[in-house]
């Protein structure tokens, strides 16, 4: 537990300083070289409220790791029917696709489920794709234990997940930028990459919920996800946030959840606001107009 929760054996700590390099010299490649959109690049407003939700998170997610590492140590040791190595190269692939994989599967879910995406709605609400948007992270990442559970019943180490995920947040760091064009075909055709990732943070209609990779893109390509970079996206949410207060940004979206709930009717329909996807109404049609920033 000791060595889980010393931030000098996370791999997000070693990146970080590459961050603010990579922060540096986006802003000075923006500075010199020409853009014709006015929204390409930074917004100090904005960036200082993705680097402020950044820092709170790693305090939520040191909490993650504290509450979940129990629950996946009782799995691992009691109910996992073989141990896997961890002291061997192919152990530490598995591990890395598992992650990613389950990755997937929560970000699938996180936009497809209400009250997933209350609170992973605040990484989409900038209207800027920059580095700096890569540091605008949840508050709340509670249902990813459901997603990782099946792979300490598989044998893999609970700490190892945690080291995957870090590899899997500092490669995810670097796809969010738009001085990035396409990259060679085959790179584009199993990685994640800053043409794809910039699709999934469009809020146009035919780049909604779509590629939610984190590593690997080839999971969107298996499970009809995929929708490939045809014109530059626009960014945010499809009702666009006109906030900076970080508390709105983050828990927001749960005051709508608990208006809806409480004006419904039917526990049916109760149970849709909730669970159903956002946007979701008993009659089929629009959402009414939120209170607060919704997606």
């Amino acid at each position: 537990m000791d060595a889980l929760l010393d931030p000098m054996q996370n791999p997000v700590t070693y990146a970080a300083p590459f961050f603010v390099l990579a922060i540096l010299v986006e802003l000075a490649a923006l500075r010199w070289l020409d853009h014709d959109d006015s929204v390409t690049g930074y917004a100090l407003r904005d960036a200082r409220t993705s680097i402020s939700m950044g820092v709170v998170s790693l305090v939520f997610l040191t909490l993650f790791k504290v509450v979940t590492f129990l629950a996946f140590s009782v799995v691992y040791v009691h109910l996992a029917p073989f141990h896997l190595p961890t002291d061997t190269w192919w152990y530490w692939v598995l591990v890395v696709l598992g992650v990613d994989l389950g990755y997937y599967g929560h970000h699938r879910f996180s936009h497809r489920v209400r009250i997933a995406w209350a609170g992973h709605q605040a990484h989409h609400s900038s209207e800027f794709m920059n580095f700096g948007t890569a540091l605008r992270q949840k508050w709340n990442p509670w249902f990813e234990f459901f997603f990782w559970l099946p792979l300490p019943l598989l044998g893999f180490a609970p700490w190892t997940l945690y080291a995957a995920f870090g590899v899997n947040l500092v490669f995810q760091f670097f796809v969010h930028t738009e001085l990035v064009d396409k990259l060679p075909r085959p790179v584009e055709f199993v990685f994640n990459t800053p043409s794809h990732h910039r699709v999934h943070h469009g809020r146009d209609p035919e780049y909604l919920d779509r590629n939610y990779g984190g590593i690997l893109i080839v999971w969107d390509r298996l499970f009809g996800t995929f929708a490939a970079e045809r014109r530059r996206p626009t960014y945010g949410l499809t009702t666009p946030v006109e906030t900076y207060n970080v508390m709105t940004l983050q828990y927001g979206h749960y005051a709508d959840i608990a208006r809806d709930v409480r004006a419904a009717q039917r526990w049916r329909d109760r149970l849709g606001y909730v669970l159903g996807p956002p946007g979701w109404t008993p009659s089929g049609g629009p959402a009414p107009e939120p209170t607060l920033p919704r997606r």
